[in-house]
């Protein structure tokens, strides 16, 4: 008993020593962390309105409590399966050119060309800082079917309009590839930075046994930056569930919704436009709770296959 006293006491110690010496990078947290805690950890106490009937003029705690209701409502009801089809396909759409940042980045590092290199990546970066609903004007004056600069191309190769924009076929492509050049240079930072760390001796090494570019890309930086692509991986199968809610809403029409009706935009129409808060929680609890079992099944699996993970 006295020997863990004595190992707790040295702990505390350490701990304080630990923060006298760094309390200037706990200071430099502290912004950071009160921003988690009181916008994404205190509202989690109005998470439990999803198990009540609720109303704003009793509180949350006056409300009815009527356990899984909401869920069983959702899970019911006919649109369910359309709603959880179309966010499952649009998120593996994406997650399919996931690649696409990391052979960016491994281009970028195999240019040699300096000036030429800085005007390819601020080119590619630049989409980034566009806003969504500029992006989504973008597409309007690009693909309306009777203005748009592509129809005109069409029409002057004698070719029929399409209906970019109301076609729930079209809706797919073109969201999941704006995105993508929207950001697609921003994404390869990451990538571009763990590049920066590999060791220039072993391309040095490898040169000198004759290894080609090609081989030194594969059997060099792929291995070194791998544990970062695995964290970025796990990160997104993380948020797997969640879409640009904004730019399907703004993307989104009645000819279209065949398609483009996701869970967010659902809980949205629901939640804010209906006032039906409780189900509306209820949805966005259900979407949560399959992020959280995705990103812990990913990440047991990562940590399993290439001892790299966030835990």
């Amino acid at each position: 008993m006295a020997k863990d006293q004595s190992i707790q006491r040295g702990k505390r110690a350490t701990i304080k020593k630990s923060f006298q010496r760094n309390w200037q990078l706990y200071l430099f947290m502290m912004p950071v962390f009160l921003y988690f805690f009181i916008f994404h950890y205190i509202p989690m106490y109005g998470v439990q309105i999803a198990f009540k009937d609720y109303f704003a003029t009793l509180g949350i705690w006056g409300s009815e409590w009527v356990g899984f209701e909401h869920f069983e409502r959702f899970f019911s009801s006919y649109y369910f399966w359309r709603l959880l089809k179309n966010t499952i396909i649009l998120n593996l759409y994406m997650l399919v050119l996931f690649p696409l940042p990391i052979i960016l980045a491994l281009a970028f590092n195999e240019l040699r060309n300096g000036a030429f290199k800085k005007w390819t990546q601020t080119l590619t970066y630049a989409p980034h800082f566009i806003s969504v609903v500029v992006v989504v004007g973008m597409l309007v004056a690009f693909l309306d079917p009777n203005t748009g600069l592509i129809n005109h191309l069409l029409r002057a190769l004698g070719i029929d309009s399409i209906p970019f924009l109301t076609s729930p076929d079209w809706f797919r492509h073109i969201f999941v590839w704006s995105g993508q050049w929207q950001t697609l240079g921003w994404s390869t930072i990451i990538y571009l930075a763990a590049l920066a760390g590999v060791n220039p001796e072993l391309h040095e090494a490898a040169k000198v046994d004759g290894a080609t570019r090609m081989q030194r890309i594969f059997r060099i930086n792929i291995p070194s930056i791998m544990p970062t692509i695995v964290i970025l991986f796990i990160l997104n199968i993380g948020n797997f569930m969640q879409i640009g809610f904004e730019k399907v809403l703004l993307m989104q029409n009645t000819l279209n919704s065949e398609t483009s009706d996701v869970i967010q935009t659902f809980v949205y129409e629901t939640g804010i436009l209906e006032g039906q808060y409780s189900f509306a929680a209820a949805v966005g609890l259900f979407e949560s709770a399959i992020n959280i079992v995705l990103l812990i099944t990913v990440n047991q699996i990562a940590r399993k296959v290439s001892e790299n993970s966030l835990w």
